[in-house]
């Protein structure tokens, strides 16, 4: 009998996306296996297509971990793996009962970058990687691949609509956090410039994010929805993103991407994973002040986006192309 396998992340964006290489590892080293992934609904249609999640359980708006475990009870599951880390989780730990593998978060480490800004590992293990931590007893270990995304026909079809064929670049401007977003001005300066080089501009995200980009010159693919926004991704050149889900997306579906870092740090191990990137950073004394960004700068000056100059952005971008 095939294994059955429970994988829980809820969210986010880039945390969902970093557990595709465990998945693949777990189906590399059990083809029958039946693995079943427990996410948020927004972040479920790009799983629905992976080719090694066999279904796929969305965590409705609103719903309890109640209701979830409900829902689950009727499977009976040999490997319960809790990606995720949170009281939902453990919750959901209590509700479903049996041995649930783990991994562990690196607080801290984390406190000591932010607090000290000493660093007790080097190099730092990659997110992706500490996972695996959960599946010791699958005999997955990592094989040194990207993340994977795959996009669906009608993914593939509704991006080439929005480009038209024309080669171009990705600027995604948004991140989940204020502190780490890139000012728009920077935006709009590089959009310009890159333009004036003949280079054709996508603008990625959600649809509040356009004002970042609200330009006659960039291609809007703002509120389009995950899979064509990976689609989009995937056809770009070359991208450049803050820290956040968009940069992890762009780097599972191959995509050379320049990483900007702010109020967090590579060195938590969300550096982009596994793939061509360029990552731009300031050494200031204030940072990392964060392991993943706030609504404002606690020094109030924002130097660490604010000095990652637009002409430096530029040209990581076209070293990648």
């Amino acid at each position: 009998m095939s294994l059955s396998v429970l994988v829980v992340r809820f969210g986010s964006l880039g945390d969902v996306v970093l557990t595709t290489p465990l998945l693949r590892a777990i189906r590399r080293a059990h083809p029958d296996a039946r693995i079943t992934y427990v996410t948020k609904r927004a972040y479920a249609p790009l799983l629905e297509s992976h080719p090694h999640v066999t279904a796929v359980v969305a965590l409705e708006a609103g719903e309890g971990v109640r209701s979830l475990a409900r829902r689950l009870r009727g499977t009976r599951w040999d490997h319960r793996l809790d990606l995720h880390g949170s009281l939902r989780s453990a919750a959901l730990h209590a509700l479903l009962g049996g041995r649930w593998g783990t991994w562990a978060k690196r607080r801290g480490r984390r406190a000591l970058l932010i607090g000290l800004g000493v660093d007790t590992l080097s190099p730092p293990v990659p997110v992706a990687e500490r996972y695996f931590e959960a599946a010791r007893t699958l005999g997955a270990a990592p094989d040194g691949a990207p993340a994977e995304i795959h996009t669906t026909p009608d993914d593939d079809a509704r991006a080439a609509a929005l480009v038209g064929g024309r080669p171009y670049l990705a600027l995604c401007p948004g991140a989940a956090h204020w502190n780490k977003r890139w000012p728009a001005p920077h935006w709009r300066a590089l959009a310009r410039t890159l333009a004036a080089r003949g280079h054709a501009i996508v603008g990625i995200g959600t649809a509040a994010e356009r004002e970042y980009l609200d330009d006659p010159a960039v291609i809007s693919g703002f509120g389009v929805g995950l899979g064509p926004a990976a689609a989009l991704l995937r056809g770009a050149r070359a991208a450049v993103a803050n820290d956040s889900g968009l940069m992890h997306l762009a780097t599972a579906v191959g995509t050379p991407v320049v990483a900007l870092f702010g109020p967090t740090s590579p060195a938590f191990g969300y550096a982009p994973y596994r793939n061509p990137g360029v990552v731009l950073e300031r050494d200031l004394p204030c940072r990392p002040c964060s392991a993943f960004g706030g609504a404002h700068c606690p020094m109030r000056h924002h130097r660490c986006m604010i000095d990652l100059d637009p002409a430096r952005a530029a040209a990581a971008l076209e070293s990648l192309t």
